[in-house]
């Protein structure tokens, strides 16, 4: 139990101290967007072609 103890609380230190930084940071938690490649510089500003399809297909649905 001692050790699950231990573990647990490492997990809490690591998330808040994860939530700290983004919260002074200011930038968005991102993917790497298919690895080291392409340094991790992805945020979607527009969106793709398969959310706008999906979308698109709801407000037909709505409208009928």
């Amino acid at each position: 139990m001692t050790y699950f103890l231990v573990t647990f609380v490492f997990m809490v230190i690591v998330i808040v101290i994860m939530a700290i930084g983004v919260i002074f940071g200011r930038r968005a938690i991102k993917g790497s967007c298919g690895g080291a490649a392409n340094n991790g510089d992805c945020v979607c500003v527009e969106k793709c072609d398969k959310r706008k399809k999906m979308e698109a297909e709801a407000r037909l649905n709505q409208g009928s």
